[in-house]
């Protein structure tokens, strides 16, 4: 997948989200696909892709391959950014 990302912010605000698990990182793609008006089938068409990657993802399953999870958010303009938890207030 090496086509130019679509660059659209998530959502209104574009704020940062924690993502603790791959449901939770799917709804951020489908909300994410939604809010560029694209079908899962054009995101898939778009990435080279199957359309079965972009249902899994979305879904939240947890065996779909890292770089392709990957790849994916970066057409859709997204990007994982990793940095140490922040303790939890008590």
């Amino acid at each position: 997948m090496s086509e130019t990302p679509l660059n659209f912010p998530l959502g209104h605000s574009g704020a940062a989200l924690i993502v603790r698990s791959a449901a939770e990182l799917g709804t951020i793609v489908r909300e994410q696909r939604r809010e560029l008006k694209l079908r899962q089938i054009d995101l898939a068409g778009i990435g080279n892709t199957g359309n079965r990657l972009i249902v899994d993802i979305e879904k939240g399953k947890p065996t779909v391959q890292i770089q392709k999870v990957l790849d994916v958010l970066d057409l859709l303009g997204l990007e994982l950014i990793v940095r140490p938890k922040t303790p939890s207030s008590l």
